[in-house]
């Protein structure tokens, strides 16, 4: 067991719901110190904000395979259909979550979908944009819930360290997006943020209870996670990095993401 790993065991024991509860708390504080960054960093530019969502993207997009679907197979025995199975039902559930509220674009941008019908845009921003975050964090807070909740402290922590690095521009942007539905205020709109990755400790702790007691449901709710992260991904966070003219910093962003997660991976695993 490498030095990290017997730290983070001195702190929280052995339990791994004890270890589910620490790794949301963990991903929720980064999260917050994302969202807190609005306070200094009021205005950035959308080249930078592209840049950072990239980079997020990034290291979501290597963690689902390293610390979910590769260790789902392994846990399945090296049997993919239950992994491909949970990550179908991912894919579904967050695509059907997307078709009950506008994409997070939307609130980003401050556009409105052409093809969104009418009783969606009569409805109130704020509430939109706490729907639209809750769902967009909730992905991540199961996946790290799910990877504690294996045992393996080897997948596990590098996974929290990953989403929670990807956490820090991903609550800047929340707070930012609260500032484009109507939350002027700069106080608020951090708050906002901070609430949309609070979201992240309850599914956490519910991961990491859940497999405790259906063990065989491990490879399936790894696979769950990973399909929910990168629907995420490429419905969300790419066509908004994309749709400003910084394709290529957000390319970038993404590239140095993937080599921080596996970098990660790697060290800690």
């Amino acid at each position: 067991m490498t030095t990290i790993q017997e730290l983070f065991v001195s702190i929280a024991g052995t339990n791994p719901v004890v270890h589910g509860l620490v790794g949301g708390l963990v991903i929720a504080f980064l999260n917050m110190l994302g969202a807190l960054l609005i306070l200094v960093w009021r205005n950035p530019s959308k080249r930078s904000l592209d840049g950072l969502l990239g980079f997020a993207a990034g290291v979501m997009l290597a963690a689902s395979f390293t610390s979910l679907i590769l260790p789902g197979i392994e846990a399945a025995g090296g049997n993919p259909v239950p992994v491909l199975v949970g990550f179908l039902i991912g894919v579904f559930v967050l695509d059907q979550a997307d078709l009950w509220i506008p994409h997070v674009h939307i609130l980003v941008t401050g556009k409105t979908r052409v093809d969104a019908p009418e009783t969606e845009k009569k409805m109130a921003s704020v509430i939109l944009f706490i729907v639209a975050i809750t769902i967009h964090n909730m992905p991540e807070g199961l996946a790290v819930g799910v990877g504690f909740g294996s045992g393996d402290l080897n997948t596990a922590i590098p996974l929290m360290l990953a989403i929670g690095i990807q956490n820090i521009p991903e609550g800047l942007a929340v707070s930012i997006a609260a500032v484009n539905a109507g939350l002027r205020n700069t106080t608020y709109a951090t708050l906002a943020g901070i609430r949309a990755g609070i979201v992240e400790i309850p599914l956490a702790i519910f991961g990491a209870w859940a497999i405790q007691y259906a063990e065989a449901l491990l490879p399936y709710a790894m696979g769950f996670a990973a399909g929910a992260m990168l629907f995420v991904i490429s419905d969300e966070i790419v066509p908004e990095t994309h749709a400003n003219g910084n394709e290529r910093i957000a390319t970038f962003g993404t590239m140095v993401g993937v080599v921080v997660m596996l970098y990660l991976d790697v060290t800690l695993g």
